[in-house]
């Protein structure tokens, strides 16, 4: 595939390069992921500066007006050095639900706040039944005179012990297994009916095990259409499925480069192991996952974009897939080619393949997406 970069969102990956290059040593990555929040607020308000947060967004709201591509160069930078940040779940997933389904005075309010720094999103979609069927939702929503009143749980909600507001997925209409009859609702996250249990994930960052019960929301709370947020779920999960191949492409590329160089330095036998055949074609290997896997993240990352929603679909699972199985492949090559140092918490090596394994099971793994891609044939 022939992809080249713009002159803008060149000297774009240039600058979000450097910063991330100075300010997220492994050491101090370490100590950000260990505090409270798990993630910087301070480099939160300097990714809203450097127009980070508002580069997805349309101008008409404040934003840069760019493309799936300049979240594509983010969160593959953020990816190479493991940045935690909730920018996937408020940005990637809450910024584009808004736009896709909110009403006109939600975009006009909340954007400007979320593209500032100010407002912090958290998407509530998974529940412990549902593994990676979206539209398997418990979670009612009952209408009453004020508005609607929901109760269920919702699972591994991203960064919610930090949101501002959560964009909760509820059945309006029909049985727990309809495709239809699912609506967003947007909620606030401190609401004293919500009970949250928060833990750390095993890459790192934050999530939380949520359960509203009879959580009152206005009529303006709703994001999209009664019944029908099937549709913006579908849309705005293949969005987050591309910058989650980006981040992956990027802790690939990471992996690749530790090897490569620990390869050249440790020496067996009076001579660099990277000399021993054997090991080049492992690393060749190695290599060509990498760059399949760039392929692929270009595929999808374009594709978000076309009026075609199978072709937009296949894109995603196809990627997904990709990623998946390349991930699993870069990581345990690179852990056992470090050999015991790979095994230790001290270097980036086993962070990074910690990461990828989480990316693999964030909306759907592997033989999900492998099941989605035959049925969209």
């Amino acid at each position: 595939m022939e992809f080249s970069l713009s002159e803008e969102q060149e000297l774009f990956r240039e600058s979000a390069d450097r910063f991330i290059a100075k300010r997220y040593d492994f050491g101090v990555r370490q100590q950000i992921v260990a505090s409270e929040a798990g993630f910087s607020r301070d480099d939160w308000a300097r990714f809203a500066e450097f127009g980070w947060l508002s580069a997805p967004f349309p101008e008409t709201y404040g934003g840069l007006g760019g493309t799936p591509i300049e979240t594509m160069i983010l969160m593959e930078a953020f990816g190479r050095r493991l940045v935690p940040s909730p920018f996937w779940s408020t940005v990637v997933l809450g910024g584009r639900t808004l736009m896709r389904g909110g009403t006109e005075q939600h975009k006009s309010s909340l954007l400007p706040e979320l593209m500032a720094g100010r407002l912090l999103i958290s998407f509530a979609l998974v529940e412990p039944q549902s593994r990676y069927n979206l539209t398997d939702v418990s979670t009612l929503a009952v209408r009453d005179a004020n508005g609607y009143r929901l109760s269920g749980v919702k699972s591994v909600v991203l960064y919610a012990h930090c949101a501002d507001k959560l964009l909760v997925s509820a059945r309006t209409s029909g049985s727990r297994l309809d495709e239809g009859g699912v609506s967003l609702f947007l909620v606030d996250a401190g609401a004293d009916e919500i009970t949250a249990r928060h833990y750390v994930t095993i890459d790192g960052q934050r999530a939380s095990e949520l359960t509203l019960k009879n959580v009152r929301v206005g009529p303006d709370s709703l994001v999209g259409e009664l019944d029908g947020a099937s549709s913006i779920i579908d849309e705005v999960c293949d969005h987050g499925v591309a910058a989650l191949c980006a981040e992956a492409v990027g802790a690939m590329s990471a992996l690749y480069d530790a090897t490569l160089e620990h390869l050249k330095t440790r020496e067996q036998f009076g001579q660099a192991i990277g000399r021993f055949q054997a090991i080049q074609h492992r690393m060749v290997d190695v290599f060509m996952n990498c760059e399949l896997s760039r392929s692929m993240m270009y595929a999808a990352t374009l594709k978000l974009d076309t009026s075609d929603t199978r072709d937009r679909m296949r894109a995603s699972s196809a990627a997904k897939v990709q990623i998946g199985k390349a991930g699993r492949r870069v990581g345990q090559e690179a852990i056992q080619l470090h050999g015991g140092m790979g095994m230790t918490d001290a270097l980036p090596v086993g962070h990074h393949f910690k990461r990828l394994t989480a990316i693999n099971t964030t909306l759907g793994d592997v033989a999900h997406h492998v099941e989605r891609f035959r049925r969209l044939q």
